[in-house]
């Protein structure tokens, strides 16, 4: 189930270089080719998935073992003081490569990245009015 379009399909198909880290039956992780700190790795299925809202449960069990596996490889070898995962779903949300991937980031204090702007609800009815909403989306 590959994407022949896929810059990430052509990595585990191996006609794209990568520097692999990891690698098991269902998963691989590589080096960032620009990374945030020496160490950014991605991990990614081999087989093609547009992000965490397409995949398949089982396929995001193991991937997400994975990407734990990797993240503690990650802060071994670069003794970060922390690790950042993330993934991105959707343009609007950063996402530019539609394989779906876990950016492991290794962390320093004083490293100058910063997380997202934070807000808060107007009201607290505005909080229970969208606690709801997710309710009942998730029935």
């Amino acid at each position: 189930m590959n994407n022949t379009d896929c810059i990430f399909c052509k990595i585990v198909a191996g006609t794209i270089p990568s520097t692999k880290v990891y690698e098991d039956e269902a998963s691989v992780a590589f080096l960032d080719i620009s990374p945030i700190h020496p160490g950014h790795t991605l991990v990614i299925p081999k087989d093609h998935h547009e992000n965490i809202l397409e995949i398949a449960e089982g396929t995001l069990k193991h991937l997400t073992g994975s990407v734990q596996k990797v993240a503690r490889g990650v802060k071994d070898a670069t003794m970060a003081d922390g690790i950042s995962v993330i993934t991105l779903t959707g343009e609007a949300a950063g996402q530019t490569v539609f394989h779906i991937h876990f950016h492991i980031i290794p962390r320093y204090h004083n490293d100058g990245l910063k997380g997202w702007a934070h807000g808060t609800y107007k009201t607290v009815s505005e909080k229970i009015e969208m606690s709801e909403k997710i309710k009942q989306a998730l029935e």
